[in-house]
């Protein structure tokens, strides 16, 4: 049966420059990610803040792919906006310009309707305001939650108290490494399970993600792709694409997590194909289908029982 899915995170108007050109105020924010690569698996649940001057466009693309938007609040202001350039080779982003604008302001308010989910995704907000979220949610089955440096540095105590209380943390190398205050990745995701989560993600870009979950560890590939063109996103599609699919597998086996790896993995190669979601609204469920099937022969090898000369 699927499970109701409900993600509190930013959307935004993004401007990107990066060797393949450069684009305006297109749509960004790690919740718009997120429920759009979500939504090929379920129907997600999206509560965020946009200020007057939000595009309808965006509304309508988010609602046709079937977006619950009854948390999505536009009040008065502009929209959060960020810009940034991206080095010839991808490897490295500056952000140029970062405008909060009414986002500076947004304190999450879930609907009626969304307060019954089985499965929550809090993007990369303030963490006071997570906890603000959780104290909404009934009996979630699964919190899973996001951060970065910025937090990390700055509200530490706050996040540790998160943390405490979530599920699943979804996380870059670097962060990791950060959070715990260890180089090596094994060693920093049991520093930071010993934290409170059960499970630990650790996004590593064009290496893929490593998944720590009940004493094992399970790496998912970066699908080779011959060209990138935006990474913008990559990450929370990755975490919308693994939601997602766990929502619709109904289950929180080892199993399922597992595949959910590469399902997340699976939208994000899409996501990188094209600027913004421009990829990501014009895929085929069979593009889906098959690109699992190219990650599953991607990983294949035939085991080894004996060894001889």
């Amino acid at each position: 049966m699927t499970q109701k899915l409900v993600v509190v995170g930013s959307v935004a108007l993004d401007s990107v420059e990066a060797p393949a050109g450069r684009r305006d105020d297109v749509l960004g924010g790690s919740a718009s990610f997120f429920s759009v690569a979500a939504s090929y698996f379920t129907a997600p649940r999206l509560v965020a803040v946009v200020g007057e001057d939000f595009p309808d466009a965006h509304v309508a693309m988010l609602r046709d792919r079937g977006v619950d938007l009854g948390g999505l609040e536009k009040v008065t202001g502009k929209t959060f906006r960020w810009a940034g350039r991206y080095s010839s080779d991808l490897g490295a982003r500056t952000t140029l310009d970062t405008q909060l604008n009414v986002f500076a302001g947004f304190k999450p308010k879930l609907p009626a309707s969304y307060r019954d989910a089985d499965l929550l995704f809090l993007g990369n907000i303030e963490p006071a305001l997570q906890l603000e979220v959780l104290s909404q949610v009934e009996r979630p089955k699964l919190v899973a939650m996001d951060t970065m440096n910025f937090w990390i540095d700055g509200r530490l105590d706050d996040l540790k108290r998160v943390l405490a209380r979530v599920d699943l943390l979804v996380i870059n190398d670097e962060e990791a490494r950060q959070l715990a205050g260890k180089h090596n990745l094994p060693q920093a995701a049991r520093a930071i399970l010993a934290l409170g989560p059960k499970t630990v993600i650790v996004k590593r870009g064009d290496s893929g993600a490593l998944l720590f979950h009940d004493g094992r560890v399970f790496a998912a590939p970066a699908y080779p792709l011959d060209e990138v063109v935006d990474p913008t996103g990559a990450g929370d599609t990755f975490a919308g694409g693994f939601m997602g699919w766990l929502a619709k597998a109904g289950d929180l086996s080892p199993a399922t997590i597992r595949r959910a790896m590469i399902y997340g993995s699976v939208m994000a190669s899409f996501s990188v194909e094209a600027f913004s979601l421009d990829r990501l609204r014009a895929l085929r469920e069979e593009e889906i289908h098959a690109r699992y099937r190219a990650f599953c022969d991607l990983t294949h090898f035939e085991d080894v029982r004996v060894l001889g000369g």
